[in-house]
């Protein structure tokens, strides 16, 4: 007897509370008795997935079989749906390299076949399209993001065709399939946001939508959520709320709220500059910079600096009120787009990766110099603030150049770089050496990493005033190196002042933090409590959650 063909269809897509699993329900249409559910999800264990498992739902019971499992230990695994929700894929990606297998939703086999094999430096990312695959893969000039497609049935690089490659100084930062319609979002090299459609029956006729000036962050809704054949986002910046927006692909036409769009409380008079400072190397470093006061007050007001500068990740510019009130007291903010981030594509982030991670501190003092040389505020007036791995060039800097700030805020920060990078049973350890490189294995790196790890650098001077802030179950970034920075910084001011005693500003700071207990108690909310240090010039935070 013939075998009749069975047609899946995914029923719905579900995240767990906490964010742990991720569920897709699968049925089938062939015979009413033989219907039954399929959920695929993943396990973390030391804050990396590495295993997929199927859940089979049947009228006589479950079952549970492992579909995939990740032996590198540098590998983080997650499963998702294409918009057309015909594939499932799943993405093996490390810092340097991505891996694909998926699986067709709508045959009778659930087995996983493989697009690419990994290779060091290739990264892609897979949608789908009419039985074709659309590809986002750094085989573009440069290595940079460019869109190809492949059959279905031949998914290898070798059948890879280019679809589009986008100009010098544009960098694709996502993409999306609606319709008939390839979209990307793309940053221009004026730095502004821009939409480039493609239509896949004829890649020929592509276009591009601006959006406004003003745009820094953009979030697509949801595809589960979405309307199939309409691309909704909604795109923000720090001080700018975020605007929703629908693009029909078909006809380029772009819709939003008009009241939302032209609302005076959404956008103020919020002046967007984007600037550019020159490094030590010639490197041009853009900035974001917004201010409400008048080009010739400039001099007079505050200054928030912000940076990150890793894992090629960007700066996070979406709305933020707090940043918005700062602007309406008469701040100025900055954003530093320095090397490490991925503002400027896949290159920017590779040029301050392992032995270049010093251009980033190079970036961040050039943009203070810069910002500084046009009028806007000065190092008196100055603070930066950073989280996680962007604490890295600020607290190099500190070390540096502690006269270039007033204040410093780290939130979460990673500090003890070297200490973490030779311990390899720590979470994340293994997965950010192709990052910041391996000092155990690799000399050279010990000596890169030991020139500008925060902590190690600390030396007698005075520093500028710092709020630091710490979780004591932080997985990602070990309390032990944020309270050994801590300790060290209070002993190096105490020396500072004691073998150098001076007069001003720094010694009346250091005369009315010592007359203080060493150990006080600040009230955040009624489950975190923070217990603050207070030092010269420093106050340090932990917080219990």
């Amino acid at each position: 007897m013939k075998r009749r063909c069975q047609r899946w269809t995914v029923q719905r897509i579900r995240l767990s509370p906490q964010e742990k699993h991720l569920a897709a329900t699968l049925k089938t249409n062939h015979r009413e008795e033989l219907r039954y559910n399929v959920l695929f999800y993943t396990t973390v264990e030391d804050l990396r997935c590495s295993r997929v498992f199927r859940l089979n739902l049947t009228p006589c019971g479950s079952t549970i079989c492992s579909v995939y499992q990740e032996t590198h230990p540098d590998v983080f695994v997650e499963v998702s749906l294409s918009r057309d929700r015909q594939l499932l894929s799943i993405n093996c990606s490390s810092r340097t390299s991505s891996e694909v297998l998926l699986i067709d939703t709508t045959t009778s086999n659930l087995e996983p076949f493989l697009v690419q094999p990994r290779q060091t430096d290739l990264l892609y990312h897979v949608e789908h399209w009419r039985r074709w695959l659309i590809i986002l893969a750094n085989t573009g000039p440069g290595q940079e993001y460019q869109v190809v497609q492949a059959p279905l049935s031949e998914p290898f690089m070798a059948s890879w065709a280019p679809l589009l490659a986008p100009g010098p100084g544009t960098v694709i930062k996502d993409m999306d399939v609606v319709g008939d319609h390839c979209v990307l979002v793309a940053r221009t090299p004026a730095s502004e946001l821009a939409l480039f459609v493609v239509p896949l029956t004829h890649p020929e006729e592509a276009y591009t939508v601006q959006l406004p000036s003003w745009a820094c962050a953009i979030q697509t809704k949801k595809p589960d959520l979405a309307d199939a054949s309409v691309f909704e986002f909604l795109i923000s910046s720090p001080v700018h709320l975020p605007v929703s927006f629908c693009l029909h692909p078909e006809d380029g036409l772009l819709l939003s709220d008009t009241e939302e769009r032209s609302s005076p409380e959404n956008h103020g008079n919020y002046t967007t500059t984007r600037l550019e400072a020159c490094s030590q190397d010639g490197t041009s470093v853009p900035m974001t910079l917004f201010y409400t006061v008048p080009v010739e007050g400039l001099r007079q007001a505050p200054l928030l600096v912000h940076v990150y500068g890793a894992y090629g990740r960007d700066l996070n510019m979406e709305f933020c009120p707090e940043k918005r009130l700062l602007l309406e007291q008469g701040w100025a903010l900055a954003y530093c787009h320095i090397r490490g981030g991925g503002e400027l594509g896949l290159s920017w982030q590779r040029q301050a990766r392992v032995e270049g991670k010093h251009r980033g501190v190079e970036d961040l003092k050039a943009c203070l110099h810069h910002l500084f040389s046009l009028g806007v505020s000065s190092p008196a007036l100055t603070a930066l603030t950073a989280c996680s791995a962007g604490a890295v060039p600020v607290g190099a800097l500190c070390n540096e150049h502690p006269h270039m700030m007033q204040a410093v805020t780290l939130q979460a920060p990673f500090l003890d770089v070297l200490g973490t990078m030779e311990d390899p049973n720590l979470p994340l350890t293994l997965e950010d050496r192709e990052e910041w490189g391996d000092p155990a294995g690799n000399p050279k790196h010990r000596l890169t990493i030991s020139s500008y790890c925060p902590l190690r650098n600390i030396t007698p001077q005075c520093y500028p005033s710092m709020l630091l802030t710490a979780y004591s179950d932080d997985a990602r970034v070990p309390l032990s190196g944020v309270l050994k920075y801590a300790e060290k910084l209070k002993k190096a001011i105490y020396t500072h002042f004691t073998v150098k005693p001076k007069s001003g500003t720094c010694t009346r700071t250091l005369s009315h933090i010592l007359s203080k207990q060493s150990l006080d108690l600040l009230h955040v909310d009624a489950h975190v409590y923070s217990q603050a240090y207070y030092s010269e010039g420093m106050l340090f935070s932990q917080y219990d959650n």
